[in-house]
């Protein structure tokens, strides 16, 4: 897969809008110059990615000390314009940057903030921050200033209403007598893809910015430092899993994810206002219309752990 399929792509059990017993549905294989999108999931699961980011960045910067800034590609990226997103991961591609991992959020004292927005500034503003090399000399002075790092993950579920929400942890044979539950529970998790793990923590090894994983629900977030998570891996508490994705013109592929049971995370906010769901829909260049639907609006309070994390990071930076 190439940039633009692995950010579009969705685990199958997440795709809940195929439509069958029909022999033929115009935008079924909506061509996207010339991208095909086959249903509204990858638009949605775009948006609500976008949109778990905003809210995590609003979150941190209604603190008193703290702000964040998108540094990933997704959170600068376009959301209502299919050319515009073909251009935008092109242009990631021919700059070399499509094999890169970046975490998606930066953290930075707001007492910093001047010499922060100066640098960003410099390099072109937020839009052009996924673009600039990591070897920059700016870029590394603007991140020898973040005291945390943040990777975004995004369900579509309501984490309080999971069946298994609230159910203790007992030992499990399959886990080889390790605390868990059954294979099939069904709970809020913290997920972090095999293949992302190398990059982050080659990423967090090199620019010394530690790296924390805060995980979006419709309701509420979970938050774990991505060295606890290393921990857990090799302790067997957390066992690999394999997952389907499949990309907007159709390949499927198998990826490896681990899933940490939220009990060993900390909550890193709740809701406050909840978001809307809106009708949105986008229209290509022969007029085709796709609809989908987005979530808009909603605020998230950050938790006192979390800010429990964020002066721990402020103080160990110095």
């Amino acid at each position: 897969m190439d940039l633009f399929d692995l950010a579009f792509a969705s685990p199958v059990e997440d795709i809940e809008f195929e439509l069958r017993g029909f022999s033929r549905v115009p935008w079924s294989h909506f061509v996207l110059n010339p991208r095909r999108l086959r249903g509204s999931d990858f638009l949605m699961r775009w948006s609500q990615g976008v949109w778990s980011e905003e809210r995590l960045i609003q979150a941190v910067n209604e603190t008193k000390n703290y702000f964040a800034l998108p540094y990933g590609p997704s959170g600068t990226a376009p959301d209502d314009d299919p050319r515009a997103f073909e251009l935008y991961f092109e242009r990631l591609e021919k700059a070399g940057l499509g094999q890169l991992k970046r975490p998606d959020l930066v953290v930075f004292r707001r007492s910093q903030a001047k010499a922060v927005m100066d640098i960003v500034e410099q390099l072109g503003g937020n839009q052009e921050l996924p673009f600039i090399p990591e070897d920059d000399p700016r870029v590394g002075k603007l991140l020898s200033l973040a005291i945390l790092a943040v990777e975004c993950e995004n369900s579509l579920w309501r984490a309080s209403q999971m069946p298994d929400y609230g159910s203790e942890l007992k030992p499990q044979r399959w886990l080889g007598g390790e605390l868990g539950l059954k294979r099939s529970a069904v709970l809020p998790t913290v997920i972090v893809k095999e293949e992302d793990r190398v990059p982050l923590k080659s990423w967090q090894q090199q620019r010394h910015v530690g790296i924390h994983i805060w995980h979006v629900f419709y309701d509420m977030a979970f938050g774990l430092a991505l060295d606890t998570a290393e921990s857990l891996i090799e302790q067997g508490k957390i066992v690999p899993t394999k997952q389907v994705f499949q990309a907007p013109g159709g390949a499927t592929t198998a990826k490896t994810i681990y899933k940490f049971y939220y009990h060993y995370a900390y909550p890193v906010g709740k809701s406050g206002d909840e978001p809307t769901l809106v009708a949105a829909h986008i229209t290509d260049k022969n007029g085709h219309i796709l609809p989908y639907v987005r979530f808009d609006g909603g605020s998230l309070k950050l938790s006192r752990e979390a800010l429990e994390v964020l002066d721990e990071a402020s103080g160990g930076k110095g």
